[in-house]
């Protein structure tokens, strides 16, 4: 399919969805992609399985604090450049552009490298949602190397990175981002066609694009957008409530903190924290764990049903968190080792949201 201005906006609204708070907000990064659509760029989304085993895939993406974003406007052609700088450092030109995760901005910087360049757009990311280290992607689970990658920022610097593994990458990539002003645009994770379709997770941009439609459409005929959402990624309603306080500071290229939730409604006289690191990780409802990473904790408007990403966060939001199934990669044993509690420092098992919510 072609993409239109429209499908781009309604991928950015389910992507933030699926974000889980992550990936930074998306407006900036689709202002680029309506841009370049509209200037005539043609953007053809299309499924994996069309690539040969040969073929060379690119994932690109921004790296950083999601906080930073809002005041460090993007140029446009950052993202141009790490794509033209990979491919002359292996000798090759990528027959593909790719997502590396779902959320925010990054659902968008792969759109805009793809106009620009006129490479087709891979229906498939890494994680299905947003992480917030390098080694969290489904194809690290396979034995892909991220690096060589290349970093580039606003004022044309660029670093070719080469590591021993994955976790290496993400300490050196994350010392060069902090100084570059706290982002970065990064291609990463290239790989032959093989690899791309052993460890992608399929859908996720027709996902979010179905996401965001549903949504516009619920509110045109005035039916009840969450029940929508939830329907379409069989995920749990969490929590209902007023932000009452957000606790935030950026710490190793990071935004950590926790939000604090007083409930109304069939919530009233209850409290819920959601502790975040880019991205949200553990929603506690009374004391009591109801959901961890990797599933899927998304807090939304309650007037728009808009996702609010961590950096939005703010004392006075009225919202509806919700709770979505990861994907099924990320619970085997070295999902969980990669991107569950435990990694976080959360001294708790993971236990899929499905059961957790069946056993509160």
């Amino acid at each position: 399919m072609i993409l239109t201005t429209q499908d781009v906006r309604d991928m950015a609204l389910g992507a933030a969805i699926l974000g889980a708070g992550g990936g930074g907000d998306p407006y900036i990064g689709m202002l680029m992609a309506i841009q370049a659509i509209e200037k005539g760029k043609k953007v053809e989304l299309i499924e994996p399985d069309v690539v040969d085993d040969n073929d060379f895939i690119v994932p690109v993406a921004m790296m950083g604090t999601p906080t930073v974003l809002i005041e460090k406007i993007p140029g446009g052609d950052e993202v141009i450049w790490v794509l033209r700088s990979i491919e002359k450092y292996y000798g090759k030109e990528a027959g593909y552009v790719t997502q590396i995760e779902a959320g925010g901005v990054n659902s968008m910087i792969p759109i805009v490298a793809a106009a620009y360049t006129g490479k087709p757009l891979l229906n498939g990311d890494g994680m299905g949602r947003a992480f917030p280290e390098l080694q969290m992607v489904t194809f690290h689970l396979i034995g892909v190397k991220a690096t060589p990658m290349v970093l580039s920022d606003e004022r044309g610097n660029s670093v070719v990175l080469d590591t021993i593994d994955n976790f290496w990458a993400e300490k050196i990539a994350r010392a060069i981002t902090i100084k570059f002003g706290g982002s970065a645009y990064i291609a990463i994770y290239a790989m032959s066609g093989r690899d791309y379709r052993r460890g992608v997770v399929r859908g996720t941009p027709t996902l979010a694009l179905e996401l965001g439609r549903t949504i516009r459409e619920a509110k045109k005929r005035g039916t009840n957008v969450f029940d929508a959402i939830l329907d379409i990624v069989k995920g749990f309603m969490l929590f209902r409530g007023k932000i009452v306080d957000v606790a935030r500071f950026n710490l190793g290229g990071f935004a950590r903190g926790e939000v604090a939730i007083e409930g109304f409604d069939e919530f009233k006289n209850s409290k819920m924290v959601i502790r975040f690191q880019n991205e949200n990780l553990v929603a506690i409802k009374d004391g009591e764990i109801i959901a961890t990473t990797p599933d899927i904790i998304s807090i939304l408007d309650l007037e728009t049903a808009k996702p609010i990403t961590t950096e939005r966060l703010r004392y006075g939001l009225r919202v509806t968190v919700i709770g979505i199934p990861c994907d099924e990669k990320w619970r085997t044993e070295e999902g969980i080792k990669t991107v569950g509690p435990r990694y976080f420092g959360y001294d708790v098992d993971y236990i899929p949201i499905e059961m957790r919510i069946k056993r509160v």
